[in-house]
């Protein structure tokens, strides 16, 4: 049974995923009917609705006739009052989704929850990058209401009924049918008293697999990962959002002047370590066989006057078959390969050669 449950669970989950990352047009009169709904849950009259084209562009604009206080722009978000509300009847539906379930629903629970429910909250986290983005030059805090339109917990209930045969209660399953519409119909929502703002899905979306469990992130070598109608762009490098620069023209002089140390990595992967080392000039300090990774080299380089770079190679085989090299920052006092690399883990030279296999 278990093989036969994890088998339905993964097509569950990515029939799910493929909603979290849709490109197609949202269903406007889906979407607007669902929240209406949901406004009515909280006893709010129907909202006016305003579309925007991207969620930058939900950031930088109030809908029409809403006057502009600070307390109505988005990064207000976490102090208005609809968002706890919707979010605290999510809460009671969940409670009372729970609540009828019976122990033999429940066998099918952890399962469900591996193969389901946390690889898509991981994914779900990946994929929330253009809201980072779009709030960043707003002072964004974290907020939950973006938990809430998370469609991992709508997906565990979903298998939990398909798969355990679970028979939620009419008004339950009245309610979850709401969340379940919006999903299905739209993305990013930010709901105001009497207006409710939504933003169209993305044009294009690239992402890439990783994990062990169906999880994916956003990837793109050659252009923007994400990208909505009216031209505002994401872009990232293995589940990292970086500046544009980095995917399109990544340049040895950039990458000197990038304080961020994850956009610096970032650009030195997308140029290869190969032309970064020769275009930078970095000279070799000295290479070793890998006592962590066997056939693999371990090479040390002059970074800047107080630090040195060692280049190693994944333990690991990446998904396409090759292994990927990376960089590492290490002291300047360090002069042998093997003890940068021990130093990387807290270990000795030694202690690192001892190692059975390095991921």
């Amino acid at each position: 049974m278990s093989v036969l449950v994890q088998r339905e669970a993964a097509a569950i989950r990515e029939e799910w995923l493929g909603r979290a990352s849709s490109t197609r047009p949202a269903d406007r009169p889906a979407a607007e009917a669902a929240i209406t709904g949901l406004y009515t849950l909280i006893g709010e009259a129907p909202p006016r609705f305003h579309w925007v084209s991207s969620p930058a562009t939900a950031v930088a604009t109030l809908p029409p006739g809403v006057r502009p206080r600070p307390s109505q722009a988005v990064e207000h978000l976490p102090s208005w009052p609809l968002p706890p509300r919707l979010k605290a009847v999510t809460d009671e539906l969940r409670r009372d989704l729970d609540a009828s379930l019976t122990p033999i629903h429940r066998r099918f629970d952890q399962v469900i929850r591996d193969n389901v429910g946390r690889p898509l909250a991981r994914s779900a986290a990946a994929l929330r990058m253009p809201l980072q983005g779009a709030h960043d030059s707003a002072s964004h805090r974290r907020t939950s209401w973006y938990d809430t339109l998370c469609v991992s917990w709508l997906a565990h209930y979903d298998a939990l009924r398909r798969i355990g045969g679970a028979d939620f209660p009419p008004e339950a399953s009245r309610r979850l049918g709401l969340w379940t519409a919006v999903a299905r119909s739209c993305r990013w929502w930010w709901p105001r008293e009497g207006v409710c703002t939504v933003a169209e899905r993305p044009v294009a979306l690239h992402t890439e697999a990783w994990g062990d469990d169906g999880e994916v992130r956003l990837h793109r070598a050659d252009g923007p990962a994400v990208r909505y109608a009216d031209g505002w762009e994401v872009h990232a490098w293995h589940g990292t959002r970086v500046p544009a620069w980095v995917i399109e023209d990544p340049d040895v002089r950039r990458i000197a002047r990038e304080p961020n140390v994850e956009v610096r990595r970032c650009a030195v992967e997308r140029l290869g370590w190969t032309a970064y080392i020769e275009q930078a000039g970095l000279r070799l300090v000295a290479t070793a066989p890998d006592p962590g990774n066997p056939g693999a080299h371990l090479r040390l380089y002059d970074l800047r006057e107080n630090a040195r770079v060692l280049v190693a190679v994944n333990g690991s085989v990446e998904r396409d078959g090759t292994r990927r090299g990376y960089g590492l920052t290490v002291p300047r006092f360090l002069d042998d390969p093997v003890a940068a690399a021990g130093w990387t883990y807290g270990l000795s030279a030694a202690q690192y050669s001892l190692l059975a296999r390095r991921t």
